[in-house]
């Protein structure tokens, strides 16, 4: 009898110890500091997030890029870390290379693409917070070039961000005629050279690898304060125009509108403007107060 007794409470001593392994508690290091959207919580936008995770070109002024003591800041960047405060989150800046974006969003590796990404042509491929600046497409070239005019880049070797929305313009046909004209001047050039970021395409700028960059207005505006006036200048008449979003995954409609109601709140206590302001002075873009067109 005494022994039944024995084996009765060894039998629910296992059972308790395995109730208890399979309970709430994770094992150590299961923790990590990537994307929110590695819990399906936090995938789907939920109370449960505690992180928020921004894909962004670290080589692109001035909406993200790196600062000279090695951190991550921009306008974009700025808004971001805004929006997280509000909600509670953690701020995860992770710098992607551009061409893999699509990649990285799908993998759940960021949880939105936010850095100056182009909303225009795109706007059935991802769910969209926006639009909230207007950007212009324009060429920059050395400003002892000669070039004056888009139409004397017949012959030349061009240049631009591989995919960039400049890159869009030159190469993308529709198929009802709207981009004929930009069509047509790319296939003036002697090439349409693509690099993996807009540092690397003013080198060859600089090099005479290049002799023009089809480049967004913002960036142009940053890299002529920082390069120097003196060595190159921006055409006057934009390639084309268009206009900003943040990018998430295509059907992630909780979890941007957890990010537009927050930027609605900071639009209408003015926040969003200030933040505007203050990176127009501390980035030196005084032009992107201006480009602002969240609230309209």
């Amino acid at each position: 009898m005494k022994m039944k007794k024995v084996l009765a409470l060894l039998a629910m001593a296992a059972i308790v110890g395995s109730l208890a392994a399979c309970g709430g508690t994770a094992p150590a290091g299961s923790e990590t500091s990537g994307s929110a959207s590695s819990s399906p919580e936090a995938a789907s936008g939920s109370a449960a997030r505690t992180t928020f995770t921004v894909g962004f070109d670290a080589e692109y002024p001035p909406y993200g890029f790196i600062a000279d003591d090695g951190s991550y800041v921009g306008f974009d960047l700025d808004l971001a870390q805004e929006v997280c405060d509000r909600n509670g989150w953690e701020l995860n800046r992770q710098p992607i290379d551009w061409t893999s974006k699509d990649m990285e969003l799908d993998a759940g590796n960021i949880d939105c693409i936010w850095n100056g990404f182009t909303m225009t042509g795109r706007e059935e491929n991802y769910t969209w917070v926006g639009p909230y600046v207007n950007n212009s497409i324009m060429f920059v070239v050395r400003s002892d070039s000669g070039i004056t005019d888009a139409a004397q880049l017949a012959g030349k070797p061009v240049v631009t961000q591989s995919g960039s929305s400049a890159l869009t313009a030159l190469t993308d046909d529709p198929g009802d005629g709207s981009n004929d004209e930009n069509l047509a001047l790319a296939a003036s050039f002697s090439a349409l050279d693509e690099v993996p970021d807009y540092n690397t395409a003013f080198m060859n700028l600089e090099s005479g690898a290049n002799d023009a960059i089809a480049v967004d207005i913002g960036v142009a505006n940053f890299q002529l304060k920082t390069r120097g006036s003196d060595k190159f200048v921006m055409l006057e008449k934009p390639l084309s125009t268009e206009q900003y979003g943040i990018g998430f995954k295509k059907g992630n409609t909780e979890l941007a509108d957890q990010v537009k109601d927050t930027l609605d709140a900071m639009w209408a206590d003015g926040t969003f403007q200030k933040i505007a302001t203050a990176a127009a002075t501390t980035y030196d873009a005084p032009e992107l107060a201006d480009m602002l067109c969240y609230g309209e």
